[in-house]
């Protein structure tokens, strides 16, 4: 059990997260929607510790997160994988390289400055790989890859780690539509095979209903709605964005379907579902 007791973290006089208490269970697939602005990387980052708490508590499994320094804080970073927008590869580095950098607190700094992997941890790499699809690329350089490619690297990055959790910041946002939908397939597959926790950042409401089972949508820094995917309706989410009745969710949609009709078809307002 993840449990966020009450948490606020402020940059200077603004409030980025305001007094956020939210409980996960183990093994659900969580969204987390809203504008820019409203939090939710923010959150993410405090629950990996990236980012400290300014008040308020995070705990798992009974462990105080927040409270976390050193080897107990290496570990918890270990055991709750971050991926990233921008994918955080090094690029001149191939495919293979880049993957068992998710090792890294794990082994020794000589060895893992000159790059020196174990066989069983190479072995590991080219099986995760193999996993996603992406196994011909090992040998490539990073930033020869599509971002498509790239973000399943990052993926593969992460689940070198073990993890328990997931924290996924905004993976698909520097995707087109079908590399979107090969990457959130991808993080659906991991969550129901493996059981982990995979908690998702994510702009568009077509992928959280398709995706997750639990939707969280923030606004301002607090949680405006918190509900099975089912319930996020169009009046939700123009709570949840501060939109009026103009708001049309397809703006956000990186539905193929959605994004092939004819312009005109894109604009029309949706039926309110209530």
């Amino acid at each position: 059990m993840l449990k966020i007791s009450n948490v606020t973290r402020r940059f200077g006089d603004k409030v980025a997260v305001d007094g956020v208490t939210l409980e996960i269970a183990k093994g659900q697939m969580v969204g987390i929607i809203g504008r820019s602005g409203a939090g939710k990387s923010t959150l993410l980052r405090m629950i990996n510790r990236l980012t400290d708490v300014s008040e308020g508590t995070i705990a798992c499994q009974g462990q105080a997160v927040s409270e976390l320094n050193g080897p107990a804080l290496r570990n918890w970073q270990r055991d709750c994988a971050m991926i990233f927008q921008q994918f955080n590869l090094v690029p001149r580095l191939d495919v293979i390289t880049n993957v068992m950098l998710g090792r890294l607190n794990q082994r020794n700094t000589l060895m893992s400055m000159l790059n020196l992997f174990p066989r069983q941890d190479i072995l590991r790499a080219i099986e995760i790989l193999e996993r996603l699809g992406i196994e011909e690329h090992g040998p490539k350089r990073a930033e020869a890859l599509s971002g498509g490619q790239q973000q399943r690297v990052g993926i593969a990055r992460a689940l070198m780690q073990d993890p328990r959790i997931i924290l996924a910041d905004e993976p698909i946002a520097s995707l087109d539509p079908m590399n979107a939908q090969v990457v959130m397939d991808t993080l659906r597959r991991i969550h129901d095979e493996d059981g982990r926790l995979v908690i998702c950042n994510l702009h568009t409401l077509d992928t959280a209903r398709r995706y997750c089972d639990r939707v969280i949508g923030m606004r301002a820094g607090k949680i405006v709605f918190d509900g099975r995917a089912e319930e996020l309706t169009t009046a939700v989410a123009r709570e949840i964005y501060g939109a009026d009745a103009d708001f049309s969710e397809e703006a956000t949609s990186t539905s193929i379907e959605t994004l092939s009709r004819p312009r005109g078809a894109a604009t029309r307002r949706p039926e309110l579902v209530d």
